[in-house]
């Protein structure tokens, strides 16, 4: 191994021991030493990061990670077992916080107006939809001004007044039992 990728090695497995500390002791257990090299790109399609397994995750509960040593990212398993991966900063509040922040849902009405975090189909007036149904959305509220954000886009669902401010997602496949997270260094 050459000192650069040892250096980079050394760093993910940094990054890694963050990331392992907020989802607590027993799944730093489960890692073993021979698993300490590139382990975030090892088995990894390109440009794809391995950042936990899905049993590291709870039903509704945030974990944070680190990625390349400065990007800090929030994690979230929902009910439907679907995971969720946006940037654990919040714009309002200054801090990197929204892993401690509240999992919920957000019902939007079905109106004439596009919510923009709707799917629209082919017809505005698609007569298979029920007048009546209303969207569940999956959300985030910061644990500091309780400000939410739509964990599928990113969209400010909730600005307490405020100006709206959008975090960045980040798209997440489970292969494996792996989460794998999108990400490039150069972010």
């Amino acid at each position: 191994m050459t000192v650069a990728e040892q250096t980079v090695a050394e760093r993910t497995v940094a990054e890694r021991t963050l990331a392992e500390h907020s989802m607590g002791e027993q799944a730093v257990a489960e890692r073993t030493a021979a698993d300490t090299g590139d382990r975030s790109r090892r088995g990894a399609p390109r440009g794809w990061v391995r950042v936990c397994r899905v049993t590291d995750l709870e039903v509704e509960r945030g974990r944070a990670a680190l990625l390349g040593g400065r990007t800090q990212i929030a994690l979230f398993l929902l009910a439907d077992g679907t995971v969720r991966a946006v940037s654990n900063y919040d714009p309002y509040g200054g801090a990197h916080v929204l892993s401690r922040g509240i999992v919920g849902t957000k019902s939007l009405g079905n109106t004439s107006q596009p919510s923009g975090n709707t799917v629209l189909s082919d017809s505005a007036h698609d007569a298979s939809r029920d007048p009546d149904a209303r969207e569940e959305i999956p959300t985030i509220a910061s644990p500091l001004h309780k400000q939410a954000w739509d964990l599928r886009t990113g969209m400010v669902v909730e600005t307490q007044g405020r100006d709206p401010r959008d975090i960045a997602v980040l798209p997440v496949a489970v292969r494996d039992g792996e989460v794998l997270v999108k990400w490039e260094e150069t972010q």
